[in-house]
């Protein structure tokens, strides 16, 4: 096996030829420049030098290999002998203890503890939205224009908040939505995740960009019965989704969940200004002629395949026998669309005001689908929500409009926040459960099914729907 030493490596530091060191095997990534979805610089400013922390912090083990092939492969070297690169490091928040996790209360609590402590391009990463961020606000906003109309004297001494998600038992109406690059916030990443709500009974939702193996997730779960489910972005060369989608059935996962909302990266300005600060000696020409200037979500999707229509659904059913749920339904045209191709379930999402700015929130989407074609809920294709979910009652509220369960992004991240890790996803979940339990009682539902419409009122959000829709 071919030994390079670190004066070797040294030499190959430019766009000519740009050899990298990565946990101790040098790869050839010269053809691959222009390929990376982040841009070439982001590679070449660790030409010739050690990229394994910045490599381990966005990618899996494995996908050099898949990426480059082991034609790329130079040989090993002992990382001890590279020179430490000199880093200028990213400004420290001033408060970096976290607060107990006992006396985190809200899931809002989690958010404040993570602007705290995650570095600036974490927290950059996680709390952005496209443009004004307008979409990402008013998500949240919508639930606070439904108001309760609770029933009284229904005996709710035990409530129960079980439902069933595509067949499986959840123990709550909540998965965690699929968010990408976890080790941003924590360590153990997604692993973290996988740990938590196996042990607090709920299910969670995979992402393609994941940072850790879909593998050492599955790994990581409390029981081999534990159900994870897998969100695919498709890839320009579809094959390689398949071959994607083959491994992850390997894996054990239940169901594919083809997210459609972000054809295109949202232009998200505080993660990308959060990189481009980071380079002070910029050349003005490259400025302006290149666009090296990314974000960490343009640096990890650029792969994202933007050419898809309603064929992609029978391609799905072609490559996978497993259930399959479309997720980024932003309108009642395209929810009864995917009803008619009966997919399996459809999730209502903008991507979290990380797309496009102004998009409608989802439980506008879902108020749309109660008023115009309320057929489609509760007959064979599940409906879900997600995005701005903050609160027990805002659970209500999508389930009394039809939805079975709500997706929580963000918040599991802010959560692992801090050191908290699994145990603050253990903690943001039981939050939730509690106050979903209190209200259900208040409201006069013993369970999930008996949560209906009549217990909420929608006058407010209403003004905010679209008059009318042609179907």
């Amino acid at each position: 096996m071919t030994t390079v030493d670190a004066a070797e490596l040294a030499k190959h530091n430019s766009r000519d030829s740009c050899w990298l060191a990565i946990h101790g095997e040098v790869w050839d990534a010269t053809n691959f420049l222009e390929q990376h979805p982040g841009g070439s610089n982001l590679i070449l400013k660790l030409a010739g030098k050690n990229a394994s922390d910045e490599y381990e912090l966005f990618h899996n083990p494995e996908l050099v290999r898949d990426t480059l092939g082991s034609s790329a492969r130079k040989g090993t070297i002992d990382i001890s002998t590279i020179p430490k690169m000199d880093r200028k490091p990213e400004p420290q928040s001033e408060a970096k203890m976290s607060p107990p996790l006992s006396s985190m209360l809200s899931v809002n609590d989690f958010e404040n503890v993570g602007e705290k402590t995650m570095t600036p391009t974490a927290w950059a990463y996680v709390s952005s939205g496209a443009d004004d961020e307008i979409s990402m606000r008013e998500n949240a906003r919508a639930y606070r224009k439904v108001t309760l109309r609770g029933r009284i004297l229904r005996k709710v001494g035990k409530v129960d908040c079980s439902t069933t998600i595509l067949g499986h038992f959840s123990a709550l109406p909540i998965y965690t939505s699929p968010v990408g690059l976890a080790k941003l916030v924590h360590p153990s990443g997604e692993c973290a995740i996988a740990a938590a709500v196996g042990k607090e009974g709920c299910i969670q939702v995979v992402n393609t960009v994941s940072s850790m193996s879909i593998e050492d997730i599955m790994d990581a779960r409390v029981s081999e019965n534990q159900i994870v489910f897998w969100q695919l972005y498709a890839d320009k060369n579809l094959e390689k989704s398949r071959a994607f989608i083959e491994r992850v059935e390997r894996a054990g996962v239940a169901a594919i969940w083809l997210t459609v909302d972000s054809p295109v990266v949202g232009n998200r300005e505080r993660d990308e200004r959060s990189k481009s600060m980071v380079d002070i000696e910029e050349k003005l020409e490259e400025a302006v002629e290149t666009s090296q200037c990314v974000g960490i979500a343009k640096a990890n999707t650029g792969f994202i395949n933007a050419d898809l229509d309603w064929d992609m659904v029978d391609w799905l059913r072609n490559a996978t026998k497993l259930p399959i749920v479309i997720k980024g339904i932003q309108s009642v045209e395209d929810a009864v669309t995917a009803f008619d191709h009966r997919v399996n379930g459809i999730v209502l999402s903008n991507h979290g005001g990380r797309s496009q700015d102004t998009a409608q929130p989802p439980l506008i989407t879902l108020l749309e689908i109660d008023r115009y074609a309320p057929y489609i809920l509760g007959k064979h294709m599940q409906v879900f929500v997600d995005g701005g979910v903050r609160r027990g009652t805002d659970i209500i509220k999508a389930l009394a409009l039809g939805a079975t369960a709500v997706g929580i992004g963000r918040p599991v991240l802010f959560s692992m926040s801090g050191g908290y890790g699994e145990h603050g996803i253990r903690r943001m979940v039981q939050i939730l459960r509690n106050e979903l339990q209190t209200n259900m009682a208040f409201i006069g539902a013993r369970n999930v099914r008996d949560i209906e419409r009549s217990m909420i009122n929608t006058r407010k959000l209403e003004r905010n729907m679209v008059g009318s829709v042609k179907l």
